[in-house]
């Protein structure tokens, strides 16, 4: 840093949070999730200036709205400097590559997503998996994939796509929805490790909180994280509490707190591991986007 210059200061920013409103009929739930009956823009806001986190990534709820993100577009009309926006793509859409076009050029978005679910078992050459990852490298937009249970899947992806950014939703691990916590939570670490090979693999490290057998401030995730952290670099893990999914685990300030308050880490990598990373692989900042 130069004479005169002042540093700018790393802001806080969730990689993963949701909001929505009450069931109606006008934007109809199409399921549930874990949670209370509503969380508006203005609750998320709300909990997140109650302990410090200056923004966060919005990612439109799959489970309520499915591929509709328009909840989501309404919250970030109102915060706009608060949040950046993420929705999930359906691959078995033809025309999904057009979608993402259309998504990618709308004010506030920083990504897209898939959800390869349970029931769900396409092949590394799936035509609509493809386009969307094909898109995401055309558009330069990050591809946030929740895969559990098929991370094999994903690393065959990443070495198809190496130009498009991936991000691996909720550390690549499947993660309860209520108690208790399996005792088998991180029997795919090493499946997750191994994504790190690939330069274009990021990582969520969210919802990592509901993986804790012991609470808060659940000191037993830190040894596996610390593996995670290891593999991909701080440069490449960004932290996040997934609320509202997380209620039945932790508080939005334990979530919160849990990681900014540990002693293992250093300052530098709380900063990149709680926002800064963000800022790089979205290239997005509630201080940029207030300006």
């Amino acid at each position: 840093m130069t004479e005169g210059q002042i540093s700018k200061p790393c802001p806080v920013i969730d990689s993963q949070v949701h909001a929505y409103e009450r069931d109606h009929a006008g934007r109809p739930w199409a399921g549930t999730l874990h949670g209370p009956a509503e969380v508006s823009g203005d609750d998320m806001v709300a909990a997140m200036d109650s302990v410090g986190v200056d923004g966060a990534l919005l990612v439109s709820p799959w489970s309520m709205y499915r591929f509709d993100g328009s909840y989501a577009l309404e919250v970030h009309a109102k915060h706009p400097h608060r949040f950046g926006l993420i929705k999930p793509f359906d691959p078995r859409v033809e025309s999904v590559a057009e979608e993402i076009a259309e998504w990618a050029g709308t004010p506030g978005v920083v990504g897209a997503r898939i959800m390869i679910m349970d029931q769900l078992q396409p092949q590394a050459t799936d035509p609509g998996l493809n386009r969307i990852l094909a898109a995401g490298a055309r558009h330069d937009l990050p591809i946030n994939i929740l895969a559990w249970g098929k991370l094999p899947l994903l690393a065959d992806l990443a070495a198809r796509h190496p130009d498009t950014q991936i991000v691996v939703d909720h550390l690549g691990l499947r993660q309860p929805f209520e108690p208790p916590v399996p005792k088998d939570s991180f029997a795919d670490l090493e499946s997750v490790i191994d994504l790190a090979r690939f330069d274009n693999v990021a990582i969520k490290i969210s919802g990592a909180c509901t993986l804790s057998e012991r609470g808060y401030p659940f000191d037993d995730i830190w040894e596996p994280l610390g593996r995670i952290f290891d593999a991909f670099g701080f440069d490449r893990c960004m932290w996040g509490t997934d609320w509202t999914r997380a209620t039945a685990f932790v508080t939005y300030q334990q979530g919160v707190e849990s990681f900014r308050l540990t002693d293992g880490l250093s300052q530098g990598e709380r900063s990149a591991l709680m926002g800064g990373t963000v800022e790089q692989i979205y290239r997005w900042s509630p201080f940029s986007a207030a300006q």
